[in-house]
C-alpha cells in the first residue's frame, strides 16, 4: 500500500530558484515583444500544478502570459488559424532570448524544453472582456482542428485549492502530490493530467483532513486510500468539475491511469 504521508512532498530550494530565474526571464522575453517593457514579473503568473501549489519536481511548469487585448483582435481577425499563428509569435520572442534551447508549439502552449528535463509550458491568454469589464476569465489559443479559442479560470481554482486544502489541514496539497509521485515511480510511461488529478481529490477528500494539534483519531472502517478508489468506483469520467472556476475537465484519455493510481494506494 503506497499511503499518503504528510508534507515529504517539497520541492528543493535550489530548483525552486532554477524555476523563478526561467520564469522571470521567459516573462521578460514576451512583455518585451508585446508591451515593450522589460518587465521580468508584469503580465505573467503561474498556473497549472505548479499555480495550484501541487507540483512536485518532475511536474511541468505552467505559465499563463497576458497579452495585449488588441493581439487577440489581431489574431482572431486572420484568416488561417489565427491561434497557431499567435504560437508561432510566442515562440520567437522566447527564441531571441533562448536561441539554443527547443521550444515548440503545442497546441495551445509553447513548450520551452530545457536540457537538464525541466520543461516548461507557456499559455498565452487575453482578459476576457464583456460590456467593458473583465469577467475573471481568461481567452487562449487551441491551434487543434484548424484553430479556436477556448476560456480559463486559474485564479478562481488557485483561490479554492487553497480554500479546501486549509479546511483538510494540508491533506489536499499532501494527496495531489502523492498521486503525482506514484504516476512518476510506477507509471511514468503514461500521461495523468495535473488538472484532472487536483480536481478529482478536491471532490473525493470529502472531509477526510490530517489530525489537528489535541485532535484525536476516530474511527473508520475504510482507510483514506480507499474511500478515495471507492469514490473513484462511484463516478464517471464525464462528472469532473475544477474546483472554484467549475469547468468541465475532460478525463477521458487519463481516466483509467488515475484508477491504476489510485489502486496502488489502496492496495
Amino acid at each position: 500500500m503506497e499511503k499518503v504521508r504528510k508534507s515529504n512532498y517539497s520541492i528543493d530550494k535550489e530548483t525552486r530558484a532554477l524555476i523563478s530565474l526561467r520564469y522571470k526571464t521567459i516573462t521578460k522575453a514576451i512583455n518585451r515583444e508585446f508591451w515593450n517593457s522589460f518587465s521580468e514579473t508584469d503580465h505573467s503568473r503561474y498556473v497549472g500544478s505548479y499555480g495550484r501549489g501541487t507540483a512536485i519536481n518532475v511536474s511541468d511548469l505552467d505559465i499563463l502570459v497576458e497579452l495585449p487585448y488588441e493581439e487577440y483582435k489581431h489574431f482572431n481577425s486572420l484568416a488561417y488559424n489565427g491561434p497557431s499563428r499567435l504560437l508561432q509569435a510566442i515562440k520567437k520572442a522566447i527564441q531571441e532570448t533562448y536561441s539554443r534551447t527547443e521550444v515548440h508549439g503545442d497546441g495551445q502552449v509553447v513548450v520551452v524544453s530545457f536540457s537538464d528535463g525541466m520543461r516548461f509550458e507557456v499559455l498565452p491568454a487575453f482578459k476576457n472582456i464583456k460590456w467593458g469589464v473583465w469577467d475573471g476569465t481568461y481567452i487562449y489559443p487551441d491551434s487543434n482542428m484548424g484553430g479556436n479559442w477556448l476560456s480559463t479560470n486559474p485564479k478562481a481554482e488557485q483561490e479554492a485549492m487553497v480554500r479546501i486544502n486549509n479546511d483538510s489541514n494540508g491533506l489536499l496539497y499532501d494527496t495531489c502530490k502523492h498521486i503525482r509521485t506514484i504516476r512518476a515511480n510506477y507509471f511514468s510511461s503514461y500521461h495523468l493530467s495535473g488538472i484532472l488529478i487536483d480536481s478529482f481529490v478536491s471532490m473525493a477528500i470529502q472531509g477526510w483532513h490530517w489530525l489537528r494539534n489535541g485532535e484525536e483519531k476516530g474511527y473508520s472502517s475504510t482507510s483514506y486510500e480507499q474511500s478515495l478508489l471507492n469514490y473513484y468506483n462511484s463516478i464517471s469520467f464525464i462528472s469532473i468539475y475544477a474546483p472554484g472556476s467549475g469547468m468541465h475537465v475532460n478525463a477521458y484519455k487519463d481516466w483509467d491511469i488515475l484508477g491504476k493510481v489510485l489502486n496502488k494506494m489502496a492496495a
